[in-house]
């Protein structure tokens, strides 16, 4: 059997949905598309250098692996590399050969620091540190059955609180923009992240195929925009929160969990049966509030890191 690894080709649809395919085989609590694949490659900011690799057997693809440049920390030198391979063809050495070629192309770029998530099992575990990474922080995976399970009732907004939509700022998502920023510098990560560029914005996330604006809900208070919950859908039956957080001055208020509320209720009434979502192993907060809407933990993952050169 003869195996490569080459760039993604984004003007052929067997590539997109074969990536799109084996990371929703080898992850399938995230949510990937065809589509979202395709954008996520065509739209990323040139500095982040941002690539998708594919392991290519017998003309099938059997692994992939997205690599980036950090260019939006204000550390240089760090960067990224996941790799997901097909459950089945695992031990053939397709991840060894994304890593290596992964390494090489960020190492020319100037990444020291690479990091990586890993599944929290014992082979891709091994893999990890066979390879020379460490472990560092970890995460949780929860699902939620949204069909035959049962939601908190929906809770009417208190005074001065009104509850929007994504899509009420489609003429001007500026205020979008700056909330989501200020909640993503306080997010737990190995990397620190600073939102500045908004045309990137735009492109990157504001126009990402898996945003369901309709269902990614905004608390606005007396006018500012004060919490939110993204919601990202798949075009089928799967619903899942891509971030939610809240304005510094309105925190401790409820008003992110008023917004998760009545985006899964909404969900819930298009028609979406599981909803997915994730959380730092640390982040105790968000996870009994995960656990009050009825998510359980499904998967666990760990964050490596590997210093080049």
């Amino acid at each position: 059997m003869t195996m490569i690894v080459r760039d993604l080709r984004p003007d052929v649809r067997a590539d997109a949905e074969g990536f799109s395919e084996t990371r929703r085989l080898a992850l399938p609590y995230m949510l990937s598309t065809p589509e979202s694949v395709v954008h996520t490659l065509t739209h990323a900011h040139p500095d982040a250098h941002f690539g998708q690799l594919v392991a290519e057997e017998d003309g099938e693809i059997i692994g992939t692996a997205q690599i980036s440049v950090a260019h939006e920390s204000p550390e240089p030198g760090q960067g990224s590399a996941n790799i997901y391979v097909r459950p089945g063809h695992t031990g053939r050495g397709a991840g060894s050969l994304l890593l290596r070629t992964a390494e090489e192309r960020l190492g020319r770029l100037g990444v020291t620091k690479l990091f990586t998530w890993v599944l929290d099992e014992p082979d891709n575990r091994a893999f990890a540190e066979r390879h020379g990474f460490r472990a560092s922080r970890s995460a949780w995976f929860l699902r939620l059955d949204l069909a035959a399970g049962s939601l908190p009732p929906r809770q009417d907004p208190p005074a001065g609180v009104e509850l929007r939509t994504a899509a009420d700022f489609a003429d001007d998502p500026r205020p979008v923009f700056e909330l989501d920023a200020e909640a993503s510098s306080d997010e737990p990560s190995d990397i620190d992240v600073d939102l500045t560029d908004y045309e990137a914005w735009i492109e990157e996330t504001w126009k990402q195929p898996l945003l369901d604006r309709d269902l990614t809900t905004i608390a606005v208070v007396d006018g500012r925009l004060a919490a939110f919950s993204a919601a990202y859908t798949d075009g089928g039956s799967r619903y899942a929160t891509a971030m939610t957080g809240t304005a510094r001055a309105f925190r401790g208020r409820g008003l992110a969990k008023l917004a998760k509320n009545d985006s899964l209720h909404r969900a819930r009434a298009a028609g979406y049966t599981e909803a997915f979502t994730g959380n730092d192993t640390g982040n105790e907060p968000m996870i009994a509030i995960n656990k009050w809407f009825g998510y359980e933990t499904c998967a666990k993952e760990v964050r490596y890191v590997r210093e080049l050169g």
